[in-house]
């Protein structure tokens, strides 16, 4: 599986932005598939997940009420609607197919990453 996400951009903040991310290949509906991210110096954490059919979403609580995570089964797509942005949202965001059909917050559980969209928000 090839994922491709893009999306991001350098926003002020308060600012909006929405990402997506494209599976191509031996892709499979019935995996969940989520969104991490990745600050300079800091781990990379756990943003969001929806699980395969859309039906159950998880997200940290560092963004829960201001991201939305939604997928597209039609497109092999998902998205990453992100509003009200501060300065410590500013990572590169990565998106991620599971192995499971219910998203979880461990990275290990995710068998394929794509490259990565770079999200800057300043204050």
């Amino acid at each position: 599986v090839q994922l491709q996400a893009s999306g991001g951009g350098l926003v002020q903040a308060g600012a909006s932005l929405r990402l997506s991310c494209a599976a191509s290949g031996r892709t499979s509906s019935n995996n969940a598939m989520s969104w991490f991210r990745q600050a300079p110096g800091k781990e990379r954490e756990f943003v969001a997940g929806i699980s395969w059919n859309g039906g159950i979403t998880s997200y940290s609580n560092s963004v829960k009420s201001r991201f939305t995570i939604s997928r597209d089964r039609t497109k092999n797509t998902i998205y990453l609607q992100m509003n009200g942005l501060k300065p410590e949202d500013t990572a590169v965001y990565y998106c991620a197919v599971a192995r499971t059909a219910i998203p979880s917050s461990e990275a290990n559980y995710y068998t394929s990453w794509g490259r990565g969209t770079l999200v800057t928000v300043s204050s």
